[in-house]
C-alpha cells in the first residue's frame, strides 16, 4: 500500500503539496512513482516561471512511461530541485522528502482547499 503522509494536498492528478511559509514543495505521490516503475528521467520547470494551478511544469519518465506533471497551485517557481538531474530515482526512493520536484510561492493560498485530503486520496486511488 501506498505511503500518503495526512499532513499533504493532493492533486488527482498524483502530485502532492506542502505549504511552509507561503510557499509550496511540489511532488509526485508514492502511488503515482510506483506505478511509474524506476524513474530515468525528470524535466523540471524554470525557476521564475509563473503557473496556474493545473498547469503542465515538466515531465517524469520511467523505463516503462512518461508523465506530465502538473501543479496543483499557482505561483512563482522559485527553487527546482537540483539533485534530480542526477539522481531522478529520489523520487522513487524518497517522494515525500528528497525526492520532491520544485517550489511554488503561492498566489492564493485558498486553492489548496481545492485538494484532496490524504483520506480523499487515498478514496481516489482505490477507486482506480
Amino acid at each position: 500500500m501506498s505511503e500518503i503522509p495526512a499532513e499533504l494536498r493532493y492533486a488527482s492528478s498524483h502530485e502532492w503539496a506542502k505549504v511552509e511559509d507561503g510557499v509550496a514543495t511540489v511532488g509526485i505521490s508514492d502511488h503515482a512513482q510506483d506505478a511509474m516503475g524506476d524513474l530515468v528521467y525528470v524535466e523540471l520547470p524554470e525557476v521564475g516561471q509563473v503557473v496556474a494551478a493545473g498547469d503542465e511544469t515538466g515531465v517524469v519518465e520511467s523505463v516503462k512511461a512518461a508523465s506530465d506533471i502538473y501543479s496543483p497551485v499557482s505561483g512563482e517557481i522559485v527553487e527546482i530541485n537540483e539533485a534530480l538531474e542526477d539522481e531522478p530515482e529520489l523520487v522513487n526512493n524518497v517522494p515525500y522528502e528528497g525526492g520532491w520536484l520544485f517550489k511554488v510561492q503561492l498566489t492564493d493560498e485558498g486553492e489548496l482547499d481545492s485538494l484532496l485530503t490524504a483520506d480523499q486520496y487515498q478514496a481516489q486511488i482505490d477507486s482506480e
